[in-house]
């Protein structure tokens, strides 16, 4: 007889790290259950931070990347973004920047200057996804999705919200561009609220507790900044709110392929690495000249 609610693999606690000047990070992936996330890579929880006024944005400078998507989502704060593919831009609460690397290019973020100039609070989550070896060196391509873009279905009688960026859930279709099947949902839960969450039994799930604390298949909790992850047992799983709460679910179909990886680079073999390594070192990913400026 099948089991009601999906299988809970492992709750992870993040690792703290600073990436660049600008972002102080928690990251629980990349780890042991990378495999039970695919097409998901990484995560990186930046802040809350304080950011201190300034005429010299924080962040990270150009670096490298080739092979795969990176996507982040703004809670708090302003970040500026350029790259070599020609995009540029800035994104506030409630946008997410969808940016497929493919081929390769060079990217700049920072603290958006007019929100370093005021300073403030900071808080986003950047997620690395991979894509399938036949769209590996597809032309970049950068999704600028607006907060307003993005549509939302109401839960807890109208309290709380599941924000739908990739994927189709519950008829609702959100408007991200995905090169493998994947839904990607932004959920404000209130505290003393339920909702059960219907998901593709064979999709890897994995939740991140952004904020709050919350109770999975009545016995297991999670808290902010922990990341849960599911096995493929059955589609539900039930959630029921302590406090106040922000998740995101992702949940997609597995990229069953070789994975290579090194530092910003995520092909299926080494020698795929070795020629990225090359083709960024002879300038072929592009560079900025010096006249240009982030946002």
């Amino acid at each position: 007889m099948p089991t009601p609610y999906r299988r809970i693999f492992q709750v992870i606690d993040g690792v703290k790290k600073l990436v660049g000047d600008g972002f102080d990070v928690t990251s629980p992936m990349p780890g042991s259950r990378i495999r039970q996330l695919s097409p998901f890579l990484l995560i990186d929880h930046t802040g809350p931070m304080a950011v201190a006024p300034t005429e010299q944005p924080l962040g990270a400078d150009p670096h490298p990347h080739r092979g795969f998507e990176t996507v982040t989502v703004v809670y708090q704060g302003y970040l500026a973004h350029r790259d070599t593919a020609g995009y540029s831009g800035k994104i506030g609460p409630g946008d997410v920047q969808w940016m497929t690397a493919g081929s390769g290019l060079l990217h700049e973020e920072r603290h958006e200057r007019e929100f370093s100039r005021q300073g403030g609070t900071l808080e986003l989550l950047q997620l690395w996804v991979n894509v399938p070896k036949q769209d590996k060196m597809h032309p970049p391509r950068y999704q600028e999705l607006r907060a307003d873009m993005i549509p939302s279905l109401p839960i807890a009688d109208g309290r709380g919200s599941i924000r739908v960026i990739a994927g189709s859930y519950e008829g609702v279709q959100g408007p991200a561009q995905t090169f493998s099947p994947m839904i990607m949902l932004d959920v404000h839960q209130p505290q003393g609220s339920e909702l059960t969450l219907h998901l593709p039994a064979d999709y890897n799930v994995g939740i991140y507790v952004v904020h709050g604390a919350v109770q999975l298949n009545g016995n297991r909790a999670a808290q902010t900044k922990q990341l849960v992850v599911f096995g493929w047992d059955a589609e539900d799983i039930h959630i029921s709110c302590a406090k106040d709460t922000v998740m995101l679910v992702l949940a997609g179909q597995p990229i069953e392929e070789p994975l290579a990886t090194y530092g910003p680079f995520v092909m299926n073999t080494n020698q795929e690495l070795v020629q990225a390594i090359n083709d960024f070192e002879s300038g072929r990913m592009g560079r900025f000249s010096e006249q240009e400026q982030p946002a």
